[in-house]
């Protein structure tokens, strides 16, 4: 094969890359690396700033006193509308690189984040009515879309050597998006500042990130939808599985990072800056942490750590309930800090799992050597965008049902209790499908030339 050229053909506008192929050592060496680098830097930084649009109502209920008439069960609520929203459009987000090339998509994306912030700066004031607060905070929800779309988008500027790599620091660096909102929000509380302050803050950021990317990033022409792997994704029940266990961590992350400052303001009465003090600690460890859940998971496979990662899940979580039934702000704080690490960690280990699957699966269906792997890689990527959206919506599960236990009970026990159920649905879940001893044996068979022992669904 004629190795490409070392600057890539571009052509309508010089934004677009005609040629790409970065599993060439020398055409990644001599081109790639730089280009790649730089389209993954600048992705980085529209992603970090849509999670902290996406997040943004996190805060700003925080601000939302007495004169503004809303209840903690309005506050939930209002923030479960921006979780919602945001595990629906990463769907179409993800479709979006191909359909419009991720240079122009960044773009995109980044430009509709003044939509919600502008909203936001016009309507933060006593008398707005609740209606009004929860259309914005639903506008705010395309923030969530950007993960989809940039880690679609830097997947395919990646050898799949250094995939790994990229996607998490990727996907870590939108994440830390979600504790730099809150701490700039606890910088503006303690200078006495409005919400608009903070509002302020973000409206050039927003543009500053869709500027860079009009002039720093490339799109890609061969990177085409593949519709064929997404409705067999669809199909495939691991998909469903994985979207289930993802609930469980991601779900998680983004659903307690929406809560934390609120459940504290409401059942143990911090006021905003109080809270704020401590609300951004859980997000920022347990998005440094994710990278770390990948690579115990390379280590050790991703079915083991996801499977202890749940036990330790539930035994914090079972700490908080003692701690909300006893009154223990300093027990309760440091046991939902480490929840939220352990959420970290698990979206590492959940996100790993999920290329050994679809290897798996291609070695029962006899395939071998590249073949194999290009089946996982395609049924992987197709599948990852359904599972971050699912995964996405138990965000949404956790702000109501905050809502419903404040409603019923008046504190986030009954929440918590909920929680911890079904942190023992995705143990049971993971051990029965991934890691029982039966499914271990059920090895997929050789092809009749290969000699090498074969991956199971027990290794992933």
């Amino acid at each position: 094969m004629t190795a490409p050229s070392t600057a890539p053909a571009r052509s309508r506008g010089g934004h677009w890359i005609e040629e790409w192929d970065p599993e060439d050592e020398a055409f990644w060496q001599e081109t790639g690396e730089k280009v790649a680098r730089r389209n993954l830097f600048f992705s980085v930084l529209s992603e970090h700033i849509g999670f902290s649009i996406w997040t943004l109502w996190s805060v700003m209920v925080l601000f939302m006193g007495p004169e503004y008439g809303l209840t903690p069960a309005d506050k939930f609520f209002i923030v479960s509308m921006a979780t919602l929203v945001g595990a629906v459009v990463r769907v179409p987000y993800t479709f979006a690189v191909a359909r419009f090339g991720g240079r122009n998509w960044t773009i995109v994306s980044a430009s509709m984040l003044l939509i919600p912030t502008i909203a936001a700066f016009i309507v933060m004031k006593p008398g707005t009515s609740f209606g009004t607060f929860l259309v914005c905070a639903m506008l705010a929800g395309v923030g969530g879309g950007n993960f989809a779309s940039s880690m679609t988008n830097i997947n395919s500027f990646f050898p799949l050597r250094k995939k790994g790599w990229a996607l998490g620091l990727n996907a870590g660096g939108g994440n830390i998006g979600v504790p730099v909102v809150q701490l700039v929000g606890l910088a503006v509380i303690g200078a006495s500042g409005g919400p608009r302050v903070l509002l302020g803050i973000y409206i050039p950021l927003i543009v500053i990130a869709a500027v860079l990317g009009a002039l720093y990033m490339d799109n890609i022409s061969s990177v085409k939808n593949d519709t064929g792997a997404a409705k067999e994704a669809v199909k495939d029940a691991h998909t469903w599985i994985m979207s289930f266990l993802y609930i469980g961590t991601f779900g998680s992350f983004i659903g307690y990072s929406f809560a934390f400052g609120l459940v504290l303001q409401t059942q143990f009465g911090r006021t905003p800056l109080q809270s704020a003090y401590v609300t951004f600690i859980g997000p920022l460890l347990g998005s440094l942490i994710r990278p770390v859940g990948g690579w115990l998971a390379d280590r050790y496979g991703g079915a083991k750590i996801t499977l202890w990662n749940f036990v330790g899940m539930a035994a914090a979580t079972g700490v908080i309930v003692m701690a909300s039934m006893q009154k223990s702000l300093p027990l309760f704080t440091t046991a939902f800090i480490v929840l939220f690490v352990l959420t970290g960690l698990g979206n590492g280990s959940t996100y790993k799992m999920i290329p050994g699957i679809f290897q798996a699966k291609a070695v029962a269906k006899g395939l071998t050597g590249e073949e194999a792997a290009a089946y996982g890689r395609r049924l992987s990527g197709a599948s990852m965008g359904l599972i971050g959206a699912v995964g996405a919506l138990g965000g949404l599960g956790i702000n109501l049902a905050f809502r419903q236990s404040f409603l019923s009970v008046g504190s986030g026990t009954g929440a918590f209790v909920a929680f911890l159920a079904f942190y023992a649905a995705c143990f049971a879940v993971t051990w029965a499908v991934y890691l029982r001893r039966p499914a271990a044996a059920e090895t997929p068979v050789t092809a009749a030339k290969e000699t090498k022992p074969q991956l199971s669904y027990a290794e992933v």
